[in-house]
C-alpha cells in the first residue's frame, strides 16, 4: 500500500495531526464542531467529566463524557476553508495509521455534528429558534475541489435550484443531504430545511455596506425557492462543507442552528447566547440517549 508522504500529512514531533494537533486516542468517535473558539467550554461544561483539553491556533479540543458516551468538540473557526482542514484530519486521525502512513483495511465511521449559529430565510421561523439541516447547499466551491457523486434527490434539487437563482452566473453550487440516521433523532421538535452555505459573511449573504452586490436579489431568491417538500430555511458558512466531505469519507454528518438573525423581518437575537445553551442542552441529551 502507498505510504502518505510527510508533505501530505503532516504529523508533528508529539504525534499529532498538524492543525488539530491531536492524536487518534484523543478524539471520540461522536464529534461536534463549533466555529467559536470560545463555544467550546461552553458544551465541555456539561460534559461529566474530561478527560483531554488542546489548544492549536483556532482548533480547540475538548474530549470528555455524558453519562457513558464519549464526545469530543472542537472550534474549527469560521468558513469552508477551515471545515476543509478539520474534516480531513479527523478523518485521518481514525482512518490513516500514523506509524506506516497508509490508509487502514477497516475504516472507522465517525458522527460529526455542527452545533452553530445562523440566519433564518423564512419569516416563520423566528429568531432563538432551532433549525435541523436536511440538506447543505454549497455556493462556497469547496466541494469542486473533490470528486464526489450525488443521488437523484440532490441533482433534482440543485438543478431547480440553478434554474430558479441563475446562482450559477458566480459560482458553481453542490448539494449533499445529511445523515438519515442522524437527522431522524433530531429533527421532532427543530424546524426543518435546507441550509445554504455561503463563502463569506457580507456580499455572500447579501449584506450590503459599501460594496454593490454581483447579484443583489440573492435573499429573495433564496427564500423564494422550492423543490417539492424542500425550501430554503437559513444560511450560514460551514454545514456544506461538511456534509460533503463527510458524505465522500462515509461519516454520518449533521448540522444543528441556533437562528441568531431573520433576514426577512430584519431581527436579530437580543440573547443569542441563551439560545446556544439551548441548543447544546437539547444536542447533548440526544446524542446521550439516542446516538
Amino acid at each position: 500500500m502507498n505510504k502518505i508522504a510527510p508533505s501530505e500529512l503532516i504529523i508533528n514531533n508529539r504525534g499529532a495531526v498538524y492543525h488539530l494537533n491531536c492524536r487518534p486516542e484523543e478524539i471520540a468517535n461522536t464529534i461536534l464542531t463549533v466555529g467559536d473558539p470560545d463555544r467550546v467550554k461552553e458544551v465541555s461544561k456539561h460534559f461529566d467529566s474530561i478527560e483531554f483539553t488542546n489548544q492549536h491556533r483556532e482548533f480547540i479540543t475538548h474530549t470528555g463524557y455524558v453519562g457513558g458516551k464519549r464526545i469530543s468538540v472542537i472550534s474549527t473557526g469560521i468558513g469552508p476553508d477551515n471545515i476543509d482542514i478539520a474534516i480531513n484530519e479527523l478523518d485521518a486521525l481514525v482512518n490513516i495509521d500514523f506509524e506506516t502512513r497508509t490508509i487502514k483495511e477497516n475504516l472507522t465511521q465517525l458522527n460529526i455534528i455542527r452545533v452553530g449559529t445562523s440566519g433564518s430565510l423564512q419569516a416563520e421561523i423566528p429568531v432563538d429558534s432551532l433549525v435541523v439541516s436536511t440538506h447543505g447547499l454549497g455556493l462556497d466551491n469547496l466541494m469542486n475541489f473533490y470528486r464526489y457523486s450525488n443521488n437523484d434527490e440532490e441533482l433534482n434539487i440543485l438543478q431547480a435550484f440553478i434554474t430558479h437563482t441563475q446562482i450559477n452566473a458566480i459560482t458553481k453550487p453542490y448539494i449533499f443531504g445529511a445523515s438519515s440516521a442522524l437527522l431522524k433523532e433530531f429533527i421532532s421538535g427543530m424546524h426543518h430545511g435546507i441550509t445554504v452555505t455561503c463563502p463569506g459573511f457580507y456580499g455572500p449573504q447579501g449584506r450590503v455596506l459599501r460594496m454593490g452586490l454581483a447579484q443583489p436579489n440573492l435573499i429573495d431568491s433564496l427564500t423564494s425557492f422550492s423543490f417539492g417538500n424542500h425550501r430554503i430555511s437559513n444560511f450560514e458558512m460551514e454545514t456544506s462543507a461538511i456534509f460533503g466531505m463527510g458524505k465522500v469519507l462515509g461519516h454520518n454528518c449533521l448540522a444543528v442552528n441556533a437562528i441568531v438573525a431573520n433576514r426577512i423581518s430584519k431581527e436579530f437575537s437580543k440573547d443569542g447566547a441563551a439560545a446556544v445553551e439551548k441548543l447544546i442542552v437539547k444536542t447533548l441529551e440526544v446524542i446521550s440517549e439516542k446516538i
